[in-house]
């Protein structure tokens, strides 16, 4: 398989392994839609890391295969191809990218569907598309332009060139850059901190940040409104409020 999913621990790793570069044929989006919804389903998984391997990330669409399609065809396809990584962005737990090596075109906009992005000193980003007279086509020039701005997302779309980890970094486009050895290590870990957390909270936090940022204000702050009273309800806040109580803050365990 070009995509699988392991459990270990409350992390589920959705590790991409088409060698060598990772290209994301039309098998491999079908792939990644099915487990990332498996994911969202499995009561065991509380947390998830993206990872292509030790080289590379994704270095993007697979263009010999888009190459013979015709305008009907696209039109066919550019829905579930959307469809594929909007079930990775709508995961209802922690995300986390763990990129290394190249994340390009389809492969930064599988990144951009995650909540945080851990990137090697090594990693090179960007959406070439317009190099071939495209634009993205998976959620680029919505997820990019979201999460840097849309001048910065401009300059990127519209050049096509690329991002050492450290531009990236002060772009916003990555939250933390680490030595390409520890990458894996360092996203694993931020996704099992958060696999012991309240998982209900963490997916009332989740949808309501990213309700409110495709939404105006006050729709937004209705769900942020109806999550946190619904939180009342569960035994998570019981443990939580009780333990800050009796021991002091971050001491709850959570079930």
């Amino acid at each position: 398989m070009t995509v699988s999913l392991e459990v270990a621990e409350g992390v589920g790793t959705l590790r991409l392994d088409r060698p060598p570069m990772n290209a994301l044929d039309v098998a491999t989006q079908d792939r990644l839609k099915e487990l990332a919804e498996e994911a969202t389903r499995r009561a065991d998984v509380r947390a998830v890391v993206i990872y292509g391997g030790e080289k590379v990330f994704a270095a993007g669409a697979d263009i010999k295969e888009m190459q013979v399609m015709d305008h009907a065809a696209m039109v066919l396809r550019a829905r579930a191809l959307q469809d594929s990584f909007t079930a990775v962005a709508r995961i209802p737990k922690p995300v986390v990218a763990a990129v290394t090596g190249y994340a390009l075109g389809g492969g930064c906009e599988l990144a951009l569907c995650a909540d945080y992005r851990i990137a090697a000193d090594n990693a090179k980003l960007g959406q070439p598309e317009i190099l071939l007279g495209l634009i993205p086509g998976a959620g680029g020039t919505q997820r990019l332009s979201r999460l840097i701005g849309p001048s910065k997302a401009k300059d990127l779309i519209f050049t096509g060139r690329q991002v050492k980890a450290d531009e990236a970094l002060a772009l916003g486009l990555v939250d933390r850059v680490v030595p390409a050895a520890e990458v894996y290590e360092a996203a694993h870990a931020w996704a099992a901190r958060l696999a012991r957390g309240p998982a209900i909270a963490l997916r009332a936090a989740k949808e309501a940040i990213d309700t409110g940022l495709e939404t105006d204000i006050d729709t937004g702050l209705a769900v942020e409104r109806n999550w946190f009273a619904g939180l009342f309800a569960t035994e998570d806040r019981e443990r939580g409020m009780r333990s800050f109580v009796e021991e002091g803050p971050g001491k709850a365990e959570f079930v």
